[in-house]
């Protein structure tokens, strides 16, 4: 499982099994403790490659031994926060922006690349906590979202829709209940992620 702050949520760099702490503590380490107490006999191995302030240009840079090197029969990705956020916060410096074109040649070389070697792939679309579909960031977001979207269709990937899953919830809940800044979640709001991505891969609960 691979992306950004999202994914890593603190996880170990020195390993990748639950008693170092490889896991993190957000909906990698839930998605994991839910398979292993379901599906024992499954013996599923769960590796989080998040680190976090990624953009999918990171995962570039990295994708040869951060996901190729592992040959994993399944990969999830969970990229784009980093990418949209740049783009409306001074603190970012002067980088060379993302835009959503960039994102999506990027991302598809990426799965091009790994789709052939995979038994599965799960494609997680960033997300942007606020209800307001004409907020700017939320409008940007949601663009980066339609491009996940489209390549889970094009490489028959399993989809998990986060803005969907959240916009759910945020009908009876207010975003800052979820994550303080809308973006990093509190234990609910990684439940909320863990939930979207057990349902999409058929999870008996």
């Amino acid at each position: 499982m691979i992306g950004d702050s999202i994914t890593d949520c603190g996880r170990s760099r020195w390993g990748s099994g639950v008693a170092d702490g490889g896991l993190g503590d957000g909906y990698v380490s839930l998605v994991n403790g839910l398979l292993v107490a379901t599906y024992p006999q499954s013996q599923i191995r769960i590796i989080n490659m998040g680190i976090s302030g990624n953009t999918v240009r990171d995962l570039k840079g990295r994708w040869k031994s951060d996901v190729l090197e592992h040959a994993p029969d399944w990969l999830s990705i969970l990229i784009g926060i980093n990418d949209v956020w740049q783009h409306f916060e001074s603190w970012w410096g002067s980088i060379r922006l993302v835009s959503v074109d960039d994102y999506a040649e990027i991302l598809e070389d990426l799965i091009r690349q790994t789709r052939p070697h995979l038994d599965g792939l799960i494609l997680m679309t960033p997300y942007y906590l606020e209800t307001d579909r004409t907020d700017p960031m939320r409008v940007m977001m949601d663009q980066f979202a339609d491009v996940v979207r489209q390549l889970a269709e094009q490489y028959q990937a399993i989809l998990v829709d986060t803005v969907a899953a959240f916009d759910e919830v945020l009908e009876h809940v207010d975003p800052l209940e979820l994550a303080q800044d809308r973006v990093h979640l509190n234990l609910p709001g990684h439940m909320i992620l863990a939930r979207a991505f057990l349902d999409a891969v058929g999870y008996s609960w």
